[in-house]
């Protein structure tokens, strides 16, 4: 699911914040914070800003250790009255970095109500093969 098809499925105004950043793992404080910001800003919930921000942790940092070198990751947070989506990409080393069959893939799947992994080919140019992550939470009631 693309972030056009669930923007269109919101019949409220969206918000989106990005961040990017160095893909590095000093980074990542940046991004927990920006996560933890916006969630708050959003109204969620604390229990479910605490699961928002473990997800995209878990998600920054498997992009973050397989980056590759001078290349960045960069996060988006769109939300409504209803729901949050992030978006996190990254230019991996390896084919498939996200382990669909992990056990990290398998939190971020417990913690959110849809998640999407695609990566592009090998890119020549930037050394890597594009990588993106998209997941959404809805809002509890």
């Amino acid at each position: 699911m693309g972030m056009g098809d669930w923007a269109s499925r919101s019949s409220t105004k969206t918000t989106t914040v990005a961040v990017c950043v160095p893909a590095r793992l000093e980074q990542l404080i940046m991004v927990r914070a920006l996560a933890e910001t916006v969630c708050l800003i959003a109204d969620f919930a604390l229990d479910e800003v605490t699961d928002i921000r473990l997800a995209l942790d878990e998600v920054a940092t498997t992009l973050v250790l397989d980056a590759a070198p001078d290349t960045n990751l960069d996060c988006r947070f769109s939300y409504d009255d209803a729901s949050m989506f992030v978006h996190v990409a990254a230019v991996a080393t390896s084919e498939a970095p996200v382990g669909q069959d992990g056990f990290g893939w398998h939190i971020v799947r417990t913690l959110t109500d849809s998640i999407a992994a695609v990566q592009q080919p090998y890119d020549h140019a930037i050394g890597g093969y594009p990588t993106l992550v998209d997941f959404s939470w809805v809002r509890a009631g």
